[in-house]
């Protein structure tokens, strides 16, 4: 259902989200639709977040006091405190603010804001942007209202939790969602292979170790016709260069990319980490790609992040024990062996897209308060899985192009 036959009376929500991009680029993307639909939105984090760029001008950003719960129980306490101080924090502001609902998009600075509404009877919803439901929201899993997912099987979600799980998939950014719709770029037997390498906001030096090489390996006929965009941190940039010199590989190299949608549009071929947002973009485009999951990452949730994307034939992925020159020349030369393979996999990330997603967990969300809630799930009539739960009969159903 659009946003314009949903509006109706204003209303207040509360976004509440740890201090990460793959945390807050979702909840932006739902501040602009519930604000598009004329409601009023306000954002409770943590100062790394209210630092982060890219934050609507409309939201406003709480700073609440979250803690941290690491590996030694010793500093335990300190956290302890610090979310009982952001929990009667958030009290006060939802005293004033009135919310109809408060979403939580996982991260500690989201528990406080969480634990003050779940206690004040306020609706609540969870997002959960990977693969496995993160520490957060597992411990918000059984007081919440409603827990929305970005994948279709979830790691760590209960089963006791599924009714009132709702698939709507990674919001992303407008920017890049409007790439959807665009061809896959032109791929032919002697034209050139645009790749676009990144590790996340700070680059991955794992990357810029073993790309060039990985490249320069490739048999000629692909080797010839490589442009490469590679991200890397600023003190590998001299290095790295000085590799694709070496390999006579035409290559641009940055510390960050402001135009990086339009970098996206263009390549035919991606390498890079396997975060949420970044997945979430590659199937909002539709396009193939090489997957070294962080190998430190919280429950391995990268790895899992791949599964989807994996099946459905639109990318490979390479632990990062096994990821080497050698073995990313064979994906790439097995990816890219012909125009057809490629497209192939490009089609088959597009079909793991779910270009709706803030229009449907807006729907979720404007469901509490008003009319009763509506099931938002778009994907083949599915609802949600817990991992290792059989799928229906017809999991696997490519979606209709004009969604």
């Amino acid at each position: 259902m659009s946003g314009d036959m949903r509006k109706g009376a204003s209303k207040h929500y509360i976004l509440a989200a740890g201090g990460t991009g793959g945390h807050l680029i979702p909840a932006y993307a739902l501040a602009h639709e519930l604000h598009g639909r004329g409601h009023h939105v306000a954002l409770i984090t943590d100062e790394r977040g209210a630092a982060l760029p890219g934050r609507p001008d409309f939201l406003t950003a709480h700073v609440l006091p979250a803690g941290r719960f690491g590996k030694n129980p010793l500093k335990w306490l300190r956290g302890i405190r610090a979310v009982l101080e952001g929990r009667r924090m958030a009290l006060r502001l939802m005293e004033a603010y009135q919310p109809s609902a408060v979403v939580g998009f996982g991260g500690y600075p989201s528990l406080p804001a969480m634990l003050a509404s779940t206690s004040a009877g306020v609706p609540t919803v969870i997002h959960e942007q990977n693969a496995v439901l993160g520490r957060v929201n597992r411990l918000l899993a059984g007081r919440v209202s409603a827990v929305a997912t970005a994948y279709p099987d979830i790691e760590r979600l209960k089963e006791r939790h599924l009714a009132k799980t709702h698939l709507v998939g990674n919001p992303v950014r407008a920017e890049v969602l409007a790439l959807r719709n665009q061809d896959f770029p032109a791929f032919t037997e002697n034209g050139i292979l645009r790749v676009l390498v990144t590790g996340g906001s700070q680059g991955a030096r794992v990357l810029s170790e073993v790309v060039p090489d990985g490249l320069a390996m490739l048999q000629p006929a692909l080797r010839q016709r490589l442009q490469v965009t590679q991200q890397c941190r600023p003190e590998d940039l001299a290095r790295v260069r000085e590799r694709y010199r070496n390999h006579d590989i035409p290559a641009e190299l940055g510390t960050y990319f402001e135009d990086m949608e339009s970098r996206l549009a263009d390549c035919h071929l991606f390498i890079g980490r396997a975060g949420a947002s970044t997945i979430a973009e590659l199937t909002a485009v539709g396009r193939p790609a090489i997957l070294i999951p962080l190998p430190i990452a919280t429950d391995d949730h990268q790895a899992a992040n791949t599964r989807e994307m994996v099946q459905a034939g639109g990318a490979r992925m390479i632990r990062q024990d096994r990821f080497d020159a050698k073995e990313l020349a064979k994906q790439i030369q097995a990816m890219a062996q012909a125009p057809h393979t490629l497209a192939n996999a490009a089609h088959g990330a597009w079909n793991c897209g779910r270009p709706n997603a803030a229009r449907d967990l807006a729907d979720l969300v404007e469901s509490f308060g008003g009319a009763e809630m509506m099931d938002v799930i778009r994907v083949d009539g599915q609802a949600p899985r817990a991992a290792g739960q059989a799928a229906p009969a017809n999991h696997g159903a490519s979606r209709d192009a004009g969604e």
